[in-house]
């Protein structure tokens, strides 16, 4: 391998890691940031990058992060690549968060002591606003503004090892299916986690290829990229609807947050079957106790019924790296274990 230093600027979002890379040393090529995705997952130098910063012994089988490339136009400040141990993703809520408290840190994006300021960015399935919220000259709150979401199918049957199960699919960025873990007798707590992520690898390949999985206008959003197992916590004294949930994505990893794409999703789904009302808010709470809140707005694109999504959380720097690459090291670029 012929990269010798990577610079990193890491984040946190709800404990689930974002792992920034402001310079990629490797060409990126297309002329758009979908276009850079189905680059990077078949070039060897940018999926070597991914591997190489994912993978052990420099990251974790948990591991995310993104490669900043240029917007699609001048309408966004930036563009990104979503990567974690499996390859390239086509959206991702939690990293969307962390970018935008990461360029108004930086000072990339200007933002005024006391209010707020929208840092755009390009995804692979679209267009999507990081709203940071600052107070004080401190970022406080940034929310996610997400692609217009939508619900495909309100049960689909998943044959499983724990029996048929009924999953609702949605759209919120990708194709995310959702259960009721209680369901299946299971609790969304860390000490079942295992138990959690062995159903959500079952369910996600199960439907991967059902006619559901298909993005009706992008094939290349295609595809169940995650099971949402949630559990009902009922509605809070001013009438927030509550949930907790654990996202099993990509082949077996678990998101520490409460998911910022599948929580669109979970909007998604929640408006369509009337238990999220317009102006009420969704608590989500995420396997490790972070939250997000959620609501859903008025979408002009999409199918009938969608909504754009908007989720508000908070990001916070954990470190900044110079990776170095021996090139006699023999594990170049690393291995996982899971």
């Amino acid at each position: 391998m012929e990269i010798e230093r990577v610079r990193t600027v890491d984040y946190h979002t709800g404990g689930e890691p974002f792992r920034i890379v402001p310079e990629p040393p490797v060409e990126i090529r297309g002329r758009s940031v979908a276009e850079r995705r189905v680059f990077a997952m078949h070039d060897p130098a940018v999926d070597g990058l991914r591997r190489l910063l994912c993978f052990e012994p420099r990251g974790h089988a948990d591991m995310y992060g993104g490669f900043l490339v240029p917007p699609d136009d001048d309408g966004a400040r930036l563009g990104v690549l979503f990567w974690h141990k499996d390859g390239f993703s086509t959206a991702c809520g939690h990293g969307t968060i962390a970018l935008g408290a990461w360029a108004v840190r930086s000072g990339l994006v200007a933002a005024p002591p006391d209010g707020h300021a929208d840092v755009v960015i390009d995804v692979p399935s679209g267009r999507v606003t990081a709203r940071v919220h600052v107070s004080g000259g401190r970022v406080s709150a940034v929310d996610f503004v997400s692609v217009p979401s939508y619900l495909i199918a309100p049960s689909v049957e998943v044959p499983t090892r724990r029996g048929v199960v009924r999953a609702a699919v949605s759209y919120g960025g990708a194709i995310y299916a959702q259960v009721d873990a209680a369901t299946v007798g299971l609790a969304v707590t860390p000490e079942q986690h295992q138990e959690l992520i062995a159903l959500g690898r079952e369910v996600k390949w199960a439907l991967d290829a059902h006619p559901v999985a298909r993005h009706p206008t992008d094939d290349r959003l295609s595809g169940v990229y995650g099971t949402i197992l949630y559990e009902s916590l009922g509605t809070t004294d001013d009438g927030a609807l509550h949930q907790r949930n654990v996202t099993i994505f990509a082949d077996g990893e678990l998101d520490r947050s409460p998911c910022g794409s599948g929580t669109a999703a979970r909007v998604a789904t929640l408006t369509a079957s009337g238990e999220l009302a317009p102006g009420r808010t969704l608590l989500h709470d995420s396997i490790v106790g972070s939250r997000f809140t959620a609501r859903a707005t008025p979408s002009e694109e999409g199918p009938d019924g969608a909504v754009v999504p908007v989720i508000t959380g908070m990001a916070y720097p954990t470190g900044e790296h110079v990776f170095v690459v021996d090139p006699h090291d023999p594990l170049n670029p690393g291995f996982v274990l899971r």
